[in-house]
């Protein structure tokens, strides 16, 4: 008798949930994290509800079951429903297990930009510097960068600055691009000489986002490698020039 008592208080709490009481539905959140795995499969069935409110109020009582629920959620980053991955990210980052590192850098390639949005987020969570590869990735993805970026300065592991020096000197001018923007935001002065080599890269936006970087960073050294470049063929490279050599300092010597 007592499976049929536990599934009914189960669907009893789940109903609790599209309650309108905000203290009856926080009760029924935190007595379904403590039902243990009997409860899970309707959880992540409610993940995928239309209402973002219900799949959020279940992803809160998955997260309350602790470490055991791990397993479940990466498997749910394969789901087919885009709903069941997304929440299932936001719980990996909520419950910050190394764990999930691998299967949530995986998931920043996903086909759906919510998924790979709650994917950087929940590595910002756990903030393992194992992330860092796919996080340098997630540079590319125009939706994903200043994310990727801000989680990359937040990680602040030596392989971060390491492996955008890297991308700022290798073959892809879209990785370069990125690289050299984001190595102004993370401020490492390591990043200093490869930002003033990459001055002369054939790419006008990779110059133009080197010159703001060295301004970020303060690089009065940048400033010869910067006058050159105010004969740049590119104009908008020229006028970032002229207002990064004002911010370091320079001003043209009185004719």
């Amino acid at each position: 008798m007592t499976e049929p008592d536990t599934s009914d208080r189960i669907e009893q709490l789940i109903r609790a949930l599209y309650d309108d009481n905000d203290a009856l539905r926080d009760h029924a959140i935190a007595s379904l994290g403590q039902s243990g795995p009997e409860a899970l499969p309707r959880l992540i069935d409610l993940m995928a509800d239309e209402d973002a409110v219900i799949r959020e109020a279940a992803t809160s009582a998955v997260v309350r079951m602790g470490p055991s629920v791990i397993e479940p959620m990466i498997d749910a980053l394969r789901d087919d429903s885009w709903a069941i991955r997304e929440q299932a990210a936001s719980a990996l980052g909520k419950l910050r297990d190394r764990r999930a590192v691998d299967p949530l850098v995986n998931a920043i390639k996903d086909r759906d930009g919510a998924v790979r949005t709650a994917a950087v987020w929940a590595l910002e969570r756990i903030g393992d510097p194992q992330a860092v590869p796919g996080l340098i990735e997630a540079l590319m993805d125009s939706a994903l960068r200043e994310d990727a970026a801000r989680v990359l300065k937040k990680i602040g592991d030596v392989r971060a600055v390491e492996a955008l020096i890297d991308g700022l000197l290798g073959p892809n001018w879209m990785v370069r691009r990125h690289a050299a923007e984001a190595l102004g935001k993370i401020g490492d002065p390591r990043g200093i000489s490869p930002l003033i080599e990459s001055l002369k890269d054939e790419d006008w936006l990779v110059r133009r986002n080197a010159a703001e970087s060295l301004a970020r960073l303060g690089a009065k050294e940048a400033i010869r490698a910067l006058l050159v470049l105010r004969e740049d063929e590119n104009t908008m490279v020229q006028e970032t020039v002229e207002a990064v050599l004002t911010s370091l300092g320079w001003a043209p010597e009185p004719q």
